[in-house]
């Protein structure tokens, strides 16, 4: 403890590599701790819904927003983090980032209707955006040597823990205390985690001067075309997409934003943000990992609770339960990945990450009505472990190498990237659901129809059997009527899940198609260690 505490109070902004190594271990833990509050509160909600939605009298489709408004405006932050950092310094952005997180989150669960909590939602995740991204570019700015090596491990590991971990404690919580309690559970670590990083992170120096240069077309541009994008997404798959007149308002006014935003990038004098990491192929193929990564993780954690919650009938401790297979099985393969990290090239690794995230989903393609815990837990635990072989390799081909000035900027498009593949793949996943239930219902009705005989003396027994609730012959069998159409639409419900899980698995077959030309840079390989450590 006294090496993690020794000069705390010192300034390392000269020399953040030369600081003892207990000091980059603290700052590395009080980010990471950071980060890993401001994703898990992505997926908190997503097993509690329907408990919020209750407490605070909320339509069927207001409450969605609850997410919605979450991840709107985190996507805003992310790639502005870098340009903040570089104004405030990374000690007092990450602070601020931290002290307004913690107080929004109070305040959203002291929300007294749908519109105060949907507002004080959006200012959770704008103001914890920052803490997603700066963790990245600081650690691989302190570490050298052996030490890096083991940042995309631990930092990936947070990543994909969190959202995962998500629904596993939201359900949780929520079952043993109330749904406010999944906003009241961050005040005291956000308070402990915004003293400690305005003491302990001193590695660079602020520049007030950005300030006073900020290119407003630019933020406004990127606000636009992120929050547009991510409303599209949202609604799209409940309003017919762009049949709607706001939605494909909305997405003018991203498209718009988007032209606008890359004018800016390239042209204004002070951009808020540089896409110059871009230059270099590796990120953007790491980038590109990170999307598709995005689109799975985020797709299968938000799928396998709306199945057991529609189709299994589960509580949210129910769903909680059976989900933390997937967060179990990366805590225990974060020591494995790190060291296949420095003993394998990083394109056999994602290789083989990519491979098992495909055929955990294949085997959730199989599912049956039937399925509970033990039905999914080999898939999830596959996909738990094929995820850090995806995430450690991409974090290093994407961030090594990079001076520190630009490396907030690549660490932001980085994890920008995560996060967009997740809106993406929820807004796709949702649509494709919609679309294979009705497809599978007409071909069950279809199959039903050539075998009709089988079926009525089925209706017919379980009407008989009802009778002796409902004396009236007649309301008897429109009871075993209606009773089998909910069982035949569930059946059908089923299909459409194995179908989408089966798409998902093409994708990350397909994605495998880029890796032969992804070319780790020469420094991606960890440096020999400094003779200081």
């Amino acid at each position: 403890m006294t090496a993690w505490l020794k000069g705390i109070g010192q300034d390392w902004a000269h020399d953040p590599q030369g600081m003892p190594t207990g000091r980059k271990f603290l700052i590395l833990a009080v980010m990471a701790f950071g980060q890993f509050m401001a994703l898990f509160d992505i997926q908190i909600v997503s097993a509690s819904l329907r408990d919020v939605q209750a407490g605070l009298a909320a339509g069927p489709d207001e409450i969605s927003w609850v997410q919605t408004a979450y991840l709107m405006a985190e996507l805003v932050m992310i790639p502005l983090s870098g340009y903040l950092a570089h104004a405030m310094s990374t000690r007092w952005a990450f602070t601020f980032s931290a002290a307004s997180f913690t107080f929004f989150s109070l305040m959203c669960g002291l929300s007294w209707d749908m519109s105060s909590m949907i507002a004080f939602r959006a200012a959770q995740g704008f103001t914890g955006g920052t803490m997603v991204s700066l963790v990245f570019a600081t650690a691989f700015t302190i570490f050298t040597g052996k030490q890096r090596a083991m940042i995309p491990a631990i930092l990936g590991a947070v990543s994909v823990l969190a959202p995962t971990l998500g629904p596993s404690a939201g359900g949780a919580i929520t079952d043993w205390l109330d749904w406010r309690w999944l906003f009241f559970i961050n005040v005291i670590p956000g308070i402990v985690v915004t003293l400690l990083s305005s003491q302990v992170i001193r590695v660079d120096r602020a520049q007030p001067a950005l300030f006073g240069r900020i290119d407003w077309s630019h933020l406004i541009a990127m606000a636009v075309f992120l929050a547009g994008l991510e409303y599209v997404l949202e609604e799209g798959p409940r309003h017919d997409w762009f049949g709607d007149q706001t939605i494909a308002m909305a997405g003018w006014c991203s498209l718009v934003g988007f032209v606008l935003f890359l004018e800016r990038s390239f042209f204004s004098p002070n951009p808020l943000v540089k896409l110059s990491p871009f230059r270099r192929p590796t990120f953007a193929f790491a980038c590109i990992f990170n999307l598709v990564l995005g689109v799975g993780m985020y797709s299968a954690v938000y799928l396998v609770p709306v199945y057991l919650g529609q189709v299994r009938g589960f509580d949210s401790l129910q769903i909680g339960e059976t989900v933390i297979v997937v967060g179990l099985a990366q805590m225990l393969s974060v020591v494995v990945a790190a060291s296949l990290s420095q003993k394998l090239d990083a394109r056999i690794m994602i290789t083989v990450g990519l491979t098992c995230f495909a055929l955990s989903l294949w085997l959730s393609s199989n599912m049956t009505s039937n399925w509970g815990f033990w039905e999914l837990a080999p898939s999830q635990a596959l996909r738990g472990f094929a995820m850090m072989l995806c995430i450690v390799p991409s974090v290093t081909m994407a961030l090594a190498g990079f001076q520190p000035a630009e490396l907030k900027y690549a660490s932001g498009l980085f994890n920008l990237m995560r996060n967009l593949g997740g809106a993406i793949g929820i807004a796709v996943v949702n649509t494709l659901l919609q679309n294979h239930t009705r497809m599978d219902s007409l071909r069950l009705g279809e199959a039903m129809a050539h075998g009709a005989a089988p079926i009525n003396d089925t209706i017919a027994a379980m009407a008989g059997r009802m009778s002796a609730i409902a004396p009236d012959p007649h309301q008897a069998l429109l009871s075993a009527q209606g009773l089998f159409a909910r069982v035949a639409g569930r059946e059908a419900l089923t299909l459409a899940f194995n179908d989408v899980f089966r798409l998902l698995a093409w994708m990350f077959i397909a994605a495998l198609v880029m890796v032969p030309f992804c070319r780790p840079p020469a420094n991606a390989a960890p440096p020999p260690p400094d003779a200081a450590h």
